[in-house]
Formats: C-alpha cells, structure tokens, sequence
C-alpha cells in the first residue's frame, strides 16, 4: 500500500518515506481558503502559497512586490481551507536576504499568525546563515534553486538555468549543502533535466521540480496555469489541464445576456 493512501496529514516525514517508496510527490500553489479546499480534497500533497501570488492574483510583473504582510494574509486563508496537506509558504523578497535575525523574525510571523507548515527560500551558499538561523527554530525549510524569480533583474531573463558546467556545479553544491545543514526538501526550476535527475539521485531528501523534467521525485505547478487562467503564460514545461478562462468568459457573457433579456431571475428563481 502507497505512503500517500495511509496517512491524514501530510508531513515532512510523509514526504520522506515517499522518496524512499519511490511515490511522485504532486504540489500545487494555492492562495485563498476556496481553492485550497477543493486542491486538498482533490488528494494534492503539498500546497505552495507561493509569492507567485504577485503575479497570478495581484498583477505584478515580477513576485518582488508582494510584502509579508500580503503573504501572511494570504497563508492564512489557504491553512484555513485545508485539512490533509502540507501548506508551505514563499518568505518574499526583502524579508530573509542578508540578514538571518530578519528572516527568522519573518518565518516565525508566518508560522504563528498563518499556521502553516513550513517555509521556502530562494538561493543556495547565499543565504545559509538565515536558513540555519531557521531551522535552529524547529521550522520545515524547503530550499529553492535554479532559476530563482526573487533574482530576476540580476539574471535578467526567465530563461534556462545552470547549463554551464560552472552554474551546474555550483547548483549541486548548494543542493547538497542546503540538506546539510537540514532542509526537508530541495526545489529545482527551470534547470536541464539531466541535471536535476543527477541531483535527485544525489540528494536523499525529496526533489521538486517546475521545469526540471521527469527524474526528480515531485513536481509542482501554479495552479492558475494549470486550470487555463494565465492564457498568456505558455512555457514548455507547462500541461494544462483545462481552459477556464474561456470557460469563465463563456459563462460570465451567457449571465449578462440573461440579465440584458431579463431572463434571469425568473420565477423559480426569486422569493
């Protein structure tokens, strides 16, 4: 029998014994109470209250805008709707770089007035001391490399990551030093799939991938791109599921037609 069909709560060590079981970990982005509850009930392992959330719900072109307070908010109402996932949430940009005092105070703001699972940094060698600092805390630290969006304007496109001997190799050592040092899984986007298999296979701890191809032991997207809402979005890495923004439009126009006809309400529809 599956780890996943045993268990009612998701925790790190779920994640764990499934690595070692060789069971694919599925993780999706979730940023309000109603969409978390239908991604929980529909047996999703890991929710991701991902900074993202800057760009899918707020309209920003980067995730840099989003503040701490906005990710807190928006934590809080998707641990509300859940009761079988693991909810791990995005530290934004600004609240943990450079500084390990201001990225633990960020962290424990998260888990105490959110009440979720645990947290996920962007960077490797770079943020070490904050990450330590974390989980000196007895807080769930999920690591995130490769293409990391906080860093966009230094990288300066969204396109491939660690393609070159030199950024591989350093992208496998900070993979290996970031389990080092503790954290319960290590996040890879955008990166050659060969490369992050290799990692997975170096790594015992459990490998996430956007972007990374088939080898690595979970993969995650955002689920506005999975369910069609972000039309323009179209990476390769990318299947989507259904295409609800020409679903909603239909919908929305056939309701103002309705309304225009005065067809709707009609009698078995009023008090």
């Amino acid at each position: 029998m599956s780890v996943e069909k045993q268990i009612k709560r998701v925790t790190v060590h779920t994640l764990q014994a499934m690595k070692e079981n060789h069971e694919k970990i599925s993780m999706l982005t979730a940023y309000d109470y109603s969409m978390a509850k239908v991604l929980d009930e529909s047996g999703i392992d890991i929710l991701l209250v991902g900074d993202s959330a800057s760009n899918v719900i707020a309209g920003h072109e980067t995730t840099l805008p989003i503040t701490l307070d906005q990710m807190i908010y928006h934590a809080a109402s998707v641990v509300r709707g859940v009761e079988r996932a693991l909810v791990i949430v995005d530290l934004p940009f600004g609240s943990y770089q450079g500084n390990s005092e201001k990225a633990l105070d960020s962290t424990i703001r998260i888990m105490k007035e959110s009440g979720a699972h645990g947290v996920k940094l962007e960077g490797g060698i770079e943020i070490e001391e904050s990450v330590r600092r974390i989980l000196s805390a007895g807080v769930p630290v999920m690591a995130h490399l490769g293409l990391t969006p906080q860093s966009i304007y230094k990288f300066g496109t969204y396109t491939v990551r660690a393609k070159e001997e030199a950024e591989a190799k350093k992208l496998m050592e900070d993979a290996l030093l970031m389990q080092e040092i503790g954290c319960f899984a290590v996040l890879m986007e955008k990166i050659p799939a060969e490369l992050a298999t290799k990692v997975t296979q170096a790594l015992h701890v459990p490998t996430i991938g956007i972007g990374a191809g088939g080898g690595v032991d979970g993969q995650v997207l955002v689920t506005h791109d999975l369910l069609g809402l972000t039309k323009e979005f179209k990476p390769r890495f990318l299947r989507r599921y259904m295409d609800l923004f020409v679903d909603i439009k239909a919908a929305v126009q056939h309701y103002i037609t309705d309304v225009k006809n005065a067809d709707f309400p009609n009698e078995n529809e009023q008090y």
